[in-house]
C-alpha cells in the first residue's frame, strides 16, 4: 500500500506560536514574517486576522487561515494587499493533538462579535480545567463551534456582565487554570496575557512606531524589531492604537497575590530557537551551559588517549554539543567537535513510501553519516532528549556501520517520565523510553546498543539554569511534580490544543 510518509514524532511537540502587532500599515505582512520565524512551534496550520474599516467606516475583522506551513498558507502578495488590510493584526501557528489535524475550524486565531464589538484570540498553552468550564457553559446554553480549549476563553469573555473589555478578560482569566500565553485583538487595541506561573514565553517588542507581542524574540529579529521586555507571569498588557511610548502601555495583574514562576524548562532544552531570548535569557547561552554541565558530570575519554569525537543530532542538539566539547577541553580531555550526521531538509510532508520501505529505511531518510569522521574513533553523540527511543536506536545502528571504536550517548536533560499538561505533546506515559525499562539505565543502554548512556540529573539540569532561581522552573515531565493540579478526569487528547 502506498501512503503518505509520516515520521513518528520522536521529540516533544510544542503547541503553537502567537504573534500580534499594532500601528503598522503592513501589519499582515509583518505577522506573516513573525509566524515564519515561529514555524518551529507549529507546522500544521496558520492564520492571520487583521482589523480595518469597511466602506461605511465601521470596524471589520479580516480573516485568512489554512493548513500547512506559513509559506504555503500565505503564498501570494495578494493575500496581504487584498484580503488582510489594516494596521493591526494577530497570527497563530498551530500544532494539534493526534486526530484533530483535519479540523479546519480549529485553526486559530478565533474571532467573535459580541456586545462590546469584535474580539479575536490566539493561544499557546493548555488549560487544565477546560473540560469542567466547557461542560458548565454548555449547561448554561453556550454553543461551541470547535473542539479547542481556546474557545472556552472567548465564551468566558463574551458572557461577562462587566462593561470594560479589559476587565472582562481579567475576569475570564481568573477562572481558567493551566498554561496560556495569549494575544488578543479588539477594535482599538492589542492585548497580551500570560498565566500566573509563566509556563510559556511571551515577549514585547517595538518596531519604529509599532508594537509587537510574540512567543519568542526571533519573531522580532526577522522584522528588525527591538526586544523591550517579557510579558510577566500573571500580567495583562494593553496596547492602544495611540501608544507611542512604553509608559502608554497599561499593565494589569490577573491576581494580586504573587505566585512563584514555573517556566517550562523544556523551552530551553529543545523548543525555543537557539538564536532567541525567552524568560529573560538567551537560549544559546543556556544550551551551551547544558552541554558544559553534561560534560562536567558525564565526560567521555578515549582509552588510547586519542581525541574524542563529539557530534550532535542535528539540529536541536548543535549548541549543547558545542558546550560539551568546550568543557572536555577545559578538563584536559582531548576532543574535537565534528559534523558526523548530515540531516536532509528536503523531506516534505507528502513524501511517498511503500509501508515496507518505510519500516526498513527509518531514520536513513533523514540522516546520513560522515564515515571519515566516525571511523575508528570514540564517538560521543549529544542529544537533548530521548522520547520513544526508536530514532536513537536507529541512529546508533547507522553510526555503527561507520566502524567507530565506541559510541557513547549523552542527553542534556533528565529522562522524560511523565506527560505534560501545560502545552507540550508527549506520547503516553507507557510509550516513553525510560518507562519501558522502568528507569533501568543499563537496560536502556543495552537496548540502544551503545557503550554508555548517561543523562543530566534534575539537580545538574537546574545547575545549568544560570540567571534563574532553581524553583522558577516546571520540571514535571521529569519529576511528576505538577505546579498546577491536574484533575483526574483531564484528558489532554480530548481537545484540540
Amino acid at each position: 500500500m502506498i501512503r503518505q510518509f509520516e515520521t513518528i514524532r520522536e521529540k516533544p511537540t510544542c503547541n503553537c506560536g502567537v504573534f500580534g502587532i499594532i500601528g503598522d500599515e503592513k501589519a499582515a505582512y509583518k505577522t506573516f514574517l513573525g509566524l515564519h520565524a515561529l514555524q518551529h512551534r507549529g507546522q500544521e496550520a496558520a492564520g492571520i486576522i487583521t482589523h480595518s474599516l469597511n466602506s461605511k467606516g465601521k470596524d471589520k475583522f479580516n480573516i485568512f487561515k489554512g493548513k500547512g506551513l506559513v509559506t504555503e498558507v500565505f503564498n501570494s502578495t495578494e493575500v496581504f494587499d487584498l484580503k488582510l488590510p489594516g494596521n493591526m493584526a494577530i497570527g497563530h501557528n498551530r500544532y494539534s493533538t493526534s486526530g484533530s489535524a483535519a479540523k479546519t475550524k480549529n485553526i486559530q486565531p478565533f474571532a467573535v462579535t459580541y456586545r462590546m464589538g469584535n474580539l479575536s484570540l490566539a493561544h499557546n498553552g493548555n488549560l487544565t480545567n477546560a473540560k469542567e468550564i466547557r461542560e458548565r457553559l454548555i449547561e448554561e446554553g453556550a454553543i461551541f463551534q470547535t473542539t479547542s480549549d481556546t474557545e472556552v476563553i472567548l465564551h468566558l469573555i463574551a458572557r461577562s456582565k462587566l462593561n470594560d473589555q479589559v476587565e472582562q478578560i481579567k475576569e475570564a482569566l481568573q477562572q481558567i487554570e493551566g498554561a496560556y500565553s495569549l494575544v488578543l485583538m479588539t477594535d482599538d487595541k492589542i492585548i497580551g496575557a500570560r498565566d500566573p506561573h509563566g509556563f510559556r514565553p511571551l515577549v514585547l517588542g517595538k518596531l519604529n512606531g509599532s508594537w509587537i507581542i510574540a512567543s519568542e524574540t526571533v519573531a522580532f529579529d526577522i522584522n528588525k524589531a527591538e526586544y523591550i521586555r517579557d510579558v510577566q507571569p500573571g500580567e495583562i498588557i494593553v496596547i492602544p492604537k495611540s501608544a507611542k511610548t512604553e509608559d502608554e502601555i497599561k499593565s494589569f495583574k490577573i491576581f494580586e497575590e504573587e505566585i512563584t514562576p514555573k517556566h517550562c524548562i523544556f523551552e530551553f532544552i529543545y523548543f525555543s530557537r537557539p538564536d532567541g531570548k525567552i524568560f529573560g535569557s538567551n537560549v544559546d547561552k543556556i544550551r551551551r551551559k547544558l552541554g558544559k554541565i553534561l560534560a562536567k558530570h558525564h565526560p567521555v575519554e578515549d582509552p588510547d588517549g586519542e581525541k574524542v569525537i563529539v557530534i550532535s543530532v542535528p539540529d536541536s542538539s548543535n549548541t549543547a554539543a558545542i558546550g560539551y566539547q568546550n568543557q572536555l577541553e577545559k578538563q584536559n580531555i582531548p576532543s574535537k567537535l565534528e559534523i558526523g550526521l548530515i540531516r536532509s531538509h528536503y523531506i516534505g510532508r507528502t513524501f511517498i513510501l511503500p509501508e515496507q520501505l518505510k519500516r526498513e529505511l527509518g531514520v536513513r531518510i533523514k540522516f546520513n553519516t560522515v564515515k571519515g569522521v566516525l571511523e575508528n574513533r570514540t564517538i560521543v553523540l549529544v542529544d537533548d532528549s530521548i522520547v520513544r527511543g526508536t530514532t536513537a536506536k536507529q541512529l546508533v545502528k547507522i553510526i555503527r556501520e561507520s566502524n567507530p571504536k565506541s559510541i557513547h550517548i549523552r542527553i542534556s536533560s533528565p529522562p522524560i517520565s511523565f506527560p505534560c499538561y501545560y502545552g507540550m505533546d508527549f506520547p503516553s506515559k507507557e510509550e516513553l523510553f525510560t518507562n519501558k525499562f522502568n528507569g533501568d539505565l543499563e537496560k536502556m543502554r543495552q537496548y540502544l546498543e551503545v557503550d554508555s548512556l548517561e543523562y543530566l540529573t534534575e539537580s545538574e539540569l537546574l545547575e545549568s539554569m544560570v540567571d534563574h532561581a532553581p524553583d522558577n522552573f516546571c520540571t514535571a515531565c521529569f519529576t511528576g511534580k505538577y505546579p498546577v493540579p491536574v484533575n483526574n478526569n483531564f484528558d489532554k487528547n480530548e481537545y484540540d490544543i
